[in-house]
């Protein structure tokens, strides 16, 4: 019977030591996971240190953009890739999706394709250019006073000088024109030469705002059949001009009054109107602009133009 006890007693010891033993190691254990989770998580949490101890400013997407695992293009790449985008493609598709309304017959008048157009307009033109950004951007803030579209005929060798300037025509919504490399006689070269003057504006336009020109005026009106063609195989309506406005001569520099006069004298319906780059034109243009819708004319969008005269 002692022996028993004993026993029992033996065995109750046991179990008690063995409890005693779970009870002391099972909080540590659980201490021990829990300082795991929260060093796990104050880790992802806490913002990366630099070596200096300041806190890196980061681009992180927020809370609402979370969902996202590549960063967002900056600002200036969004800008970068859709200037490439409407150089390449946007413009020339706004200057396709106009309606062709108008074309030029022989003599350079801008003639109604139907009845249902406007008979009494006026195409604006400027050439020689891009010379000085006060002069570009004071023609063309007195072109948008009016809703008026120009052609500005442009120059090569000006345009390799300052790329920015043809860049202001085009941004602002003005349509280029090629006016050959050089202001030469192109009737006076042989073709090769004269083809040369007009593919590499075409080239230089092109690397600078994406589109190549439409329109393409000889400098001093001066071609022949063999430079038609070649104007003609660059996709462009060549002309010259049916009412000219002598602000490049002596007589009238300085004189906005008598440009003004110059172009009234000769006004047409479909006057293909020739102006220049220079600072009493700039002057005398709002004037004329006004002048010309007293008398009820409109100015044609040289892009409605179609580029096969008829």
């Amino acid at each position: 019977m002692i022996r028993h006890t004993t026993a029992l007693i033996m065995i109750a010891c046991m179990l008690l030591s063995a409890c005693g033993t779970k009870a002391e190691t099972t909080p540590e254990s659980t201490k021990s996971s829990n300082e795991s989770v929260n060093s796990t998580q104050e880790q992802h949490n806490e913002p990366a240190t630099t070596g200096t101890g300041e806190t890196p400013i980061t681009d992180s997407p927020s809370s609402t953009d979370s969902n996202s695992d590549q960063e967002s293009p900056s600002d200036d790449e969004t800008a970068s890739t859709e200037k490439g985008n409407d150089n390449a493609h946007g413009s020339q598709a706004a200057e396709d999706n106009i309606e062709k309304t108008y074309h030029m017959n022989a003599n350079y008048y801008i003639k109604p394709n139907d009845k249902t157009s406007e008979s009494k307009v006026v195409l604006l033109t400027f050439d020689d250019g891009p010379k000085e950004e006060k002069m570009i951007n004071g023609l063309i803030d007195t072109l948008d006073k009016h809703n008026a579209k120009a052609i500005f005929f442009v120059n090569g060798y000006r345009v390799k000088s300052h790329p920015e300037l043809l860049e202001i025509i085009h941004k602002r919504g003005q349509v280029i024109g090629n006016h050959a490399w050089d202001h030469e006689d192109l009737k006076k070269m042989s073709a090769t030469a004269a083809a040369k003057q007009v593919t590499d504006v075409q080239k230089i336009v092109k690397e600078t705002i994406g589109v190549e020109p439409q329109f393409f005026r000889p400098p001093f009106g001066s071609g022949n059949d063999a430079l038609k063609a070649t104007v003609k195989k660059n996709g462009m309506l060549y002309m010259t001009w049916s009412n000219g406005s002598l602000d490049w001569d002596k007589s009238t520099k300085n004189k906005p009054d008598k440009v003004i006069q110059n172009v009234l004298d000769q006004l047409n319906p479909g006057s293909n109107i020739l102006m220049h780059e220079l600072p009493w034109t700039v002057e005398a243009l709002d004037e004329l602009l006004t002048k010309l819708e007293q008398k009820g004319y409109i100015f044609v969008d040289p892009r409605s133009i179609e580029l096969e005269a008829r």
